[in-house]
């Protein structure tokens, strides 16, 4: 009996065993072809693309003799200027410290390494602007292994790009893609120059998309791995178009950490078109200094939502001034455009033809206003001017010691040097004005979105609010606005 059940239990588990195996190799081909089909194959594009994608070396002329011992790890230099440490694509500065031991003045050294692309096949290559910035000569090296001199036809710091030119034609050029089209989880694939090491091809996913870095430009965000070279060489989508430039990573330790940005290439050609016909890009401006609204901000003065970028100071003469934007004013609409988030006004701005008169809507205490402003070109950065000169001491009110506020009337001068019509000088902040950011020598002037225009205004001003609520509060600190919120202690 014992012999049959097992031997029972045995045909049982061929039997179950050979179905299974039946099974797989029914299910294995098509799971194969599947599996085959969801990872991506870079090589045809590797074949398509590695042409356009050349080495960009630059040098410069040595400015003085340096003493021994200088850093001599010329490849990590780039990566090291993006962000914040010593790097030879930097502006030139004196003395120069990786400037090899014993060179004279006027000798050519290395200075950097970077990537680009070929936009033309006339020889138009584009690239990042920090890759060529400051140098004296630029040499472009095709896959070919020939190598030219090149001419730096523009570059742009704001948006780093950059447009150089080496005398040669039939070159392969690369296809432009549709930035609007990429998608978040979308395969992509970059190549360059890291280290030197010439067509290195890296692959990964697109990780966001409009990221707000601070830059003039929204970028790309990638986990494609970037590294010293790979700066200016393409972001190429699946079809073997290019969507981006590789520009930057996000590092703590200097080295590639699996985030990195390309600019969106619709963007640079944008630019590059400007460079390559004046050789600079135009930009509008309105002379504003604009911050973030915060949420609580934005809840305490009625906006509702966190928008728009709060105006900190305006530029006296500027085409703000003229169309009457205050200190203290969020703008929250630009030529029927709407602000999101404060990055979005220098943007919308900068791409506004200087000249062209157009509308803005502001909040402002409590209401919308509409203005109409003509827009300037960007110069030169301005200098922010300096904090206000300390004003005459005068009798004190305490009508807002609920906040831990006491505040005197400004002098005639003093609003003249601010150039304000009128406002309250902060002589002491304590407690819940401490917590608003309030400090003495600061001018208030709104409070819960009323104009503050002497003591006698504050005095009653306080004697009416809630004190139980939170409060906003319109201070102005040097030649700089912003908002802070009073929240008076509980008894």
């Amino acid at each position: 009996m014992k012999v049959r059940f097992m031997g029972a239990l045995r045909s049982l588990m061929l039997a179950s065993t050979l179905g299974a195996v039946s099974s797989l190799m029914v299910l294995s081909p098509q799971a194969a072809v599947a599996q085959v089909r969801a990872l991506p194959d870079f090589t045809d594009l590797v074949e398509q693309v590695g042409p356009s994608v050349v080495n960009i070396r630059t040098m410069e002329k040595v400015a003085l003799r340096t003493p021994a011992g200088g850093p001599g790890d010329d490849d990590m230099f780039e990566l090291f200027r993006r962000f914040g440490l010593p790097v030879p694509n930097a502006p030139r500065q004196a003395p120069r410290r990786n400037t090899p031991p014993g060179a004279q003045q006027g000798e050519e050294q290395p200075k950097g390494v970077g990537s680009g692309f070929i936009l033309s096949s006339d020889g138009l290559i584009l690239t990042n602007a920090h890759v060529v910035d400051g140098a004296d000569e630029v040499f472009v090296t095709l896959t070919d292994k020939r190598e030219f001199k090149a001419k730096i036809m523009g570059l742009d710091k704001r948006t780093d790009v950059a447009v150089v030119k080496i005398e040669a034609s039939g070159l392969p050029a690369v296809k432009m893609g549709d930035v609007s089209k990429l998608r978040v989880g979308e395969w992509v694939m970059a190549i360059g120059s890291p280290f030197g090491l010439e067509n290195t091809v890296t692959a990964g996913i697109v990780s966001a998309k409009q990221r707000d870095t601070g830059d003039y430009l929204p970028l790309i965000q990638t986990d494609v791995a970037i590294n010293p070279g790979n700066s200016g060489g393409p972001l190429i989508n699946m079809r073997g178009e290019v969507v981006g430039i590789n520009s930057q990573i996000y590092s703590r330790s200097g080295g590639f950490m699996g985030i990195s940005f390309a600019i969106p290439i619709d963007e640079a050609v944008r630019v590059s078109d400007q460079l390559r016909s004046a050789g600079k890009v135009i930009r509008g401006r309105i002379g504003v200094q604009i911050d973030q609204v915060a949420k609580d901000i934005a809840e305490s003065i009625g906006l509702g939502k966190a928008q728009g970028a709060m105006v900190r100071s305006v530029e006296a003469g500027s085409p703000a001034e003229k169309a009457g934007v205050e200190a203290g004013d969020i703008i929250v609409k630009f030529d029927g455009k709407t602000i999101d988030k404060f990055s979005d006004l220098p943007r919308i701005v900068g791409d506004t033809k200087p000249g062209t008169k157009s509308s803005m809507t502001v909040f402002r205490r409590g209401t919308m206003r509409d203005l109409t402003v003509v827009v300037a070109e960007l110069e030169a950065d301005k200098v922010a001017a300096k904090e206000a000169a300390t004003d005459e001491k005068g009798k004190s009110s305490s009508a807002g010691k609920a906040f831990g506020l006491a505040v005197s009337d400004l002098s005639g001068a003093r609003k003249k040097e601010l150039g304000l019509k009128g406002g309250v000088k902060v002589d002491q902040a304590q407690d819940a004005a401490e917590a608003a950011g309030l400090r003495e020598g600061d001018v208030i002037l709104a409070i819960a979105n009323t104009e503050v225009s002497n003591v006698k205004d504050f005095e009653a001003l306080m004697a009416k609010i809630d004190k139980s609520k939170a409060v906003s509060v319109l201070f102005r600190r040097g030649d700089w606005t912003q908002y802070g919120i009073l929240r008076a202690a509980k008894q």
